[in-house]
């Protein structure tokens, strides 16, 4: 039986419509959804959209709709750009839905009944925009001397009849936890530490100044804190509190993948959540950096925010999924613009990888009617190519098990180049009139290499390299990771009888946009 791997997404906060930052996520979870798939694992991927909160009910009033219809409205726009940008989630969880309601109640009453949450007055810092609290020594002065939160986002002083959270119980439970590696990469990981390090103070977990929220079980005029609520998603989707079937088989979670900026939340709240219900806890949370416009954070203000659907519909999704895994370190931030995605693309999609499997095919139809040959003698070049391609693609699969997409992908690229320099120093076209049958041979050597080599890569660009394997005769249940290592794909083509037909690129060249032109005046 295949072994359970369950992936999450952090939920999107939708009071607003998605931006780059959240399709690179969604992607990201995809590869990595879709490579754990191909190595065999079985797999479940959720993502979902975070409804609640003051920020919802001011969105709402501001536009004089409900916040209900601004829910609906919006969560919408996120499933669009997943299934636009090929994201295969197996559960989109929505924070409004009755069944997660009554997960959070239930999350709720266990941390009551561990003694964890008692009534009190909180006085202190908020954050709208952050959904957080803050202590006045994490503040920082804004241009103007006002008070900003770390995030740079303003801050009110609030007063009101709160639940609170004995979150200073388990802070010597959580430095334990992070000697793992509950969290990465190392850096966040020593960030986290070394707030936890400072102290924990009780976390306020219930609001009074609005209704936009999941109710708080016995306790009238209280919804909860917006992160109690939406953290619970994760389990949500499992069939909380049914503690068997997809729960039993699923929970805890291998990997929560979010932003760098809500790590606090999930490595350090959600774990005191789940010790105090007394449930297991996720085996890793990974915050992942910035995407970058030019080197600038995204902003209304400074005119530079992008549409991540406008991009895919631009430069192709497969072509924009690659890039943003390939050029940027995961973990770290990154910068991305047009002119970089053309290059990217251009250079390694487009002239490397799509050249090599255009060229490859095309030859198998022109000089070899397009059958497919099975008995040949294997030169050393053909075996050191074949040792080469293998090296390259075992990179690729360590490198992604580990989340390091960019050098992953970088030693597939190496695999590539290595079967370009054997097109050339071998060059069929010359052998066509010289040596036909080693023409044949070099052809076939090179027909299995980009076989492997479109496998290896498909996590990231599956709907170019399905149509390539669909021009190739693969079957689509053989185009998994096990299927590498099957010596007689060959045989078993050529016996069918297929013949590669002239093939159709499947990694155009991208053109640089020109620059919008400026009214005259």
């Amino acid at each position: 039986m295949a072994e359970p791997y369950y992936i999450t997404t952090a939920i999107s906060y939708p009071n607003g419509r998605p931006h780059i930052g959240h399709a690179y996520e969604a992607i990201a979870a995809d590869v990595i959804a879709r490579h754990r798939k191909a190595e065999g694992f079985d797999v479940r991927f959720q993502t979902g959209t975070d409804e609640h909160g003051l920020k919802m009910a001011q969105k709402a009033r501001d536009l004089g709709i409900t916040p209900a219809e601004l829910a609906d409205e919006m969560s919408s726009y996120f499933k669009v750009m997943c299934d636009a940008l090929n994201v295969g989630y197996d559960t989109f969880i929505r924070t409004t839905e009755q069944r997660h309601q009554s997960a959070a109640q239930e999350l709720w009453r266990r941390m009551e009944a561990a003694g964890d949450l008692y009534l009190d007055r909180y006085e202190g810092w908020y954050s709208i925009r952050d959904e957080a609290y803050y202590d006045e020594s994490e503040l920082i002065a804004g241009e103007g001397g006002e008070k900003l939160s770390p995030q740079g986002t303003p801050v009110e002083w609030t007063i009101e009849e709160s639940w609170f959270f004995r979150l200073s119980k388990y802070q010597d439970r959580l430095l334990e936890l992070y000697r793992s590696e509950f969290i990465r990469p190392e850096s966040r990981c020593n960030e986290v530490t070394r707030f936890v390090e400072g102290g924990l103070r009780d976390l306020s977990v219930s609001r009074t100044s609005f209704d936009w929220g999941v109710p708080v079980p016995g306790s009238d005029g209280h919804v909860m804190y917006v992160w109690v609520d939406a953290l619970t998603n994760y389990i949500t989707g499992l069939g909380f509190p049914d503690e068997t079937g997809d729960f039993e088989k699923w929970w805890p979670a291998d990997l929560h993948l979010i932003g760098k900026d809500i790590v606090r939340f999930h490595a350090v709240y959600w774990p005191a959540f789940l010790m105090s219900a007394g449930l297991p806890l996720p085996k890793q949370v990974f915050g992942h950096g910035f995407l970058l416009n030019r080197g600038q954070k995204e902003s209304k203000s400074l005119g530079n925010v992008t549409d991540p659907l406008a991009l895919a519909d631009q430069f192709g999704v497969d072509t924009l999924r690659y890039f943003l895994l390939r050029e940027v370190a995961f973990g770290q931030d990154g910068s991305y613009s047009p002119e970089a995605i053309v290059t990217r693309v251009n250079a390694e999609l487009a002239n490397s990888f799509g050249n090599l499997a255009q060229r490859t095919l095309s030859m198998i139809f022109k000089n070899m009617g397009g059958e497919l040959r099975t008995s040949f003698e294997l030169s050393d070049a053909d075996v050191a190519l074949g040792d080469s391609v293998a090296l390259g693609i075992t990179g690729l699969r360590r490198a992604f098990l580990d989340l390091d997409f960019s050098d992953g992908l970088e030693s597939w690229m190496r695999a590539v180049f290595a079967c370009n320099q054997y097109v050339d120093e071998q060059a069929p076209w010359t052998l066509r009139k010289t040596d036909p049958e080693r023409m044949e041979a070099v052809l076939m050597t090179l027909l299995r290499c980009v076989r492997s080599l479109a496998i290896a890569v498909r996590p990231v660009v599956p709907t170019a390299i399905d149509k390539l394997l669909d021009q190739m005769g693969v079957a689509p249940n053989e185009r998994d990771y096990q299927a590498l290592s099957d010596g007689l794909w060959l045989e078993r083509l050529a016996e069918s009888g297929i013949r590669i037909a002239q093939p159709v690129g499947v990694f155009p060249r991208l053109e640089i946009p020109e620059p919008a032109q400026s009214a005259s005046t």
